[in-house]
């Protein structure tokens, strides 16, 4: 069994978990989300420098094309955040999703390489682990009165279809890994292209979110980057 892979997973997922509700709360969803998006250059360059991937002069293209169009897409109008006069933790927890989502990328990469037991098992354990020290983090938080992140009907309601979408997600994450092994930026580029087009797209006909001029270009960029991408795969 991957300890060495397992306990890092187990301690980061919850941790980022809360790291991206007070980046959100202090810095807004869309410097969050951007800096979610743009962990994309962690694990890109492992896959260089730690995977050895090697990448073709079209598919540099398709992530510099892919990467400017994220600057697009969440190019949008910002409201005050009414927390603004913390000015450190408005820095420092989206930096904190940046580094954070960009490592749990490497480490689920890892693992879904490590052959000695089925991916599945090992998901199996890093959401078991992960579970405990979720319970950890909620009674800790609970000890400061951090009233925000109590158990109730209302966050059990979101929070379960929520979680199993999530292993859903990092199931066919790692599936992919396996079956592009040799191409990780494939699965990394694509799957972050990928969900900032297809989220902007349900933004716009399903909850009516205005789009620039910007945005449009970017959505495009998207488009052109993720059709590179696939075509220098196959």
């Amino acid at each position: 069994m991957p300890v060495e892979i397992i306990i890092p997973l187990s301690v980061l997922l919850p941790l980022i978990f809360v790291t991206l509700y007070y980046s959100i709360l202090y810095s807004g969803i869309i410097k969050t989300d951007l800096a979610q998006r743009m962990s994309l250059f962690i694990p890109i360059l492992a896959s260089i420098f730690l995977f050895k991937e090697q990448i073709s002069n079209l598919r540099y293209i398709a992530l510099l094309i892919g990467l400017l169009s994220i600057y697009f897409i969440l190019n949008k109008e910002r409201k005050k955040n009414i927390l603004n006069e913390h000015k450190k933790a408005i820095i420092f927890f989206p930096i904190s999703v940046f580094i954070g989502f960009g490592i749990i990328d490497i480490f689920f990469k890892k693992l879904a390489l490590y052959s000695s037991i089925p991916y599945t098992s090992s998901l199996f354990y890093v959401f078991l682990c992960a579970l405990i020290v979720s319970v950890l983090i909620n009674l800790l938080l609970t000890l400061f009165k951090q009233s925000s992140f109590a158990i109730s009907k209302y966050t059990v309601f979101f929070g379960l279809p929520l979680g199993i979408l999530n292993f859903i997600n990092i199931l066919f994450y790692m599936k992919a890994h396996q079956i592009f092994a040799n191409n990780p930026t494939t699965v990394f580029a694509g799957m972050n292209f990928g969900v900032i087009l297809l989220g902007t797209a349900v933004g716009y006909f399903f909850f009516k979110e205005r789009l620039t001029k910007q945005n449009l270009i970017g959505l495009a960029m998207a488009v052109i980057a993720v059709s590179l991408i696939v075509y220098t795969q196959l």
